[in-house]
């Protein structure tokens, strides 16, 4: 039955990908899916970590990312194109997801100010005196994970500026101190070392939580288990993300020429 319900979803995700600039409502999936929307709901959320509806608008700035770096499309024309009627809407949308505006994205082709490695640094913590969030992030054999960004954020799509983050070489354990009360969600993202430009080699994921944060919490832990990316992963919007998996190596040798954007 999990087969079944997972080939469903898939064949959801395929028709989102090919419909991304058209009205796609909540019965147009359901009845790809062939199963009643409600249920539908259910088992898209329970393979995917989030709705339906949620994914698709994830997937449709995704894809206006890569529109904005690799055409030279007006950003009214790549908006439409991704399914938003108002391009004040989808700049609002992108900037909050993505952290910086459609034509700031373009002008700094995508790299853009790195997350600062302010919380911690291999594994050593190193400030803060609020609750602290401990976890490890672990890999198989096969896996041979480059530069790791581990983020916590309010669910399971990396967009907005997590509410603390750690970055460090490899997987291993990690610690996030002075993290705000609430429920986290922690993410991990990585790319494949070794590979040769400008092809970028396999980009591995890993998620954590719902981790809950108050008062009455000691050290809340979480581990994760990087493993390769999958189409019921919902994609990474933070723009800072896209450093490790598609420049990881460009960045780590110094070849990118960075330039920070204005107010950073």
């Amino acid at each position: 039955m999990d087969e079944i319900i997972e080939k469903s979803v898939e064949r959801v995700i395929h028709a989102m990908h090919e419909n991304l600039g058209e009205p796609i409502t909540i019965d147009d999936m359901a009845r790809t899916a062939m199963f009643s929307k409600f249920h539908f709901s259910r088992i898209f959320q329970r393979v995917t970590g989030i709705s339906p509806g949620r994914f698709l608008s994830a997937l449709r700035l995704q894809e206006a990312k890569r529109l904005l770096l690799a055409t030279s499309m007006t950003v009214a024309d790549i908006s439409h194109l991704v399914g938003y009627n108002s391009i004040g809407t989808f700049s609002s949308r992108f900037r909050g997801s993505v952290g910086v505006s459609p034509t700031e994205y373009r002008q700094f082709r995508g790299y853009v100010t790195p997350l600062p490695d302010e919380q911690f640094v291999d594994g050593e913590p190193t400030s803060g005196a609020g609750t602290a969030v401990k976890g490890q992030v672990w890999h198989s054999p096969t896996c041979q994970p480059g530069r790791v960004v581990i983020g916590l954020f309010s669910d399971r799509i990396a967009q907005g500026t997590p509410v603390r983050h750690a970055t460090q070489n490899g997987a291993g354990p990690f610690v996030l101190e002075d993290v705000p009360d609430g429920t986290w969600y922690a993410l991990a993202y990585s790319a494949e070392t070794g590979y040769v430009e400008p092809h970028p080699g396999q980009t591995y994921v890993a998620a954590g939580g719902p981790v809950e944060v108050n008062p009455e919490t000691s050290t809340p832990e979480v581990d994760m288990w990087l493993r390769p990316r999958r189409i019921f992963d919902p994609p990474a919007l933070l723009a800072q993300l896209d450093q490790p998996m598609w420049t990881a190596q460009a960045w780590a040798s110094g070849r990118v020429e960075h330039t920070a954007l204005p107010g950073a």
